[in-house]
């Protein structure tokens, strides 16, 4: 009787602890599901705070499938990014200048969106930072999320590094950390998202100062 006891306990731990790593999703299996939930997003608008050194940024970010993406800083105040797919628009108040660029890649926060994510997919290896349990944020934000590490497949990614921080329960990214080439560390910031709300196009039109000074192309020339 104790025999058959124990090989009826045998049997469903084997039986839960099969159950259990079925529950387990891999790093790649889990930034599937990320992208994924991405996808299905149309719109969203969010608080963004963006730190780079000592240098702190903060504003609102919207975002529209597939390429429409903008942002308005509150520090600095009036402070203006706005893409469309096809060009970079930045206003920068401090200069007067409006800087313009024909460009396929925006600023981190583009990353936040299905087709970013793809993208990431294809350009970027994919693990755990800790394993699939969530940690928090930070030591001074005990928020819990999912960390995962992506670093870069070849030497034309502009991060060398990206820790993306996702909250587990609504699979967005909470947080986007990257390593620039130069050895830069740019912390993306993402809080009080509104999801698919119906964000007219007319809200990423942006009209610049009649007084500012426009600059085209100002990272570099199209022309080969």
């Amino acid at each position: 009787m104790r025999s058959r006891c124990i090989l009826v306990l045998l049997a469903f731990l084997l039986v839960a602890t099969d159950s259990f790593a079925q529950d387990i999703l891999t790093a790649d299996q889990f930034f599937g599901k990320v992208s994924g939930n991405y996808s299905t997003i149309q719109d969203y608008e969010a608080q963004v705070t963006v730190t780079a050194g000592k240098q702190i940024m903060s504003g609102t970010v919207i975002y529209k499938a597939p390429t429409l993406m903008r942002l308005d800083f509150t520090q600095p105040a009036e402070q203006v990014i706005v893409y469309n797919g096809q060009t970079l628009t930045v206003y920068v108040p401090e200069l007067r200048a409006v800087l313009n660029q024909q460009t396929s890649t925006t600023t981190g926060a583009a990353a936040a969106s299905g087709d970013g994510l793809r993208l990431l997919s294809r350009n970027y290896s994919v693990s755990y930072q800790s394993g699939p349990a969530p940690v928090a944020l930070s030591d001074s934000d005990p928020e819990l999320v999912i960390k995962l590490n992506l670093s870069r497949k070849s030497v034309a990614e502009g991060y060398r590094t990206i820790i993306l921080s996702i909250d587990p329960q609504r699979l967005l990214i909470r947080q986007m950390e990257g390593v620039t080439l130069a050895g830069d560390t740019i912390i993306y910031d993402f809080s009080a998202f509104h999801i698919n709300q119906g964000i007219p196009d007319t809200r990423f039109i942006y009209d610049s100062p009649a007084s500012a000074n426009v600059y085209n192309n100002f990272l570099f020339s199209t022309e080969n």
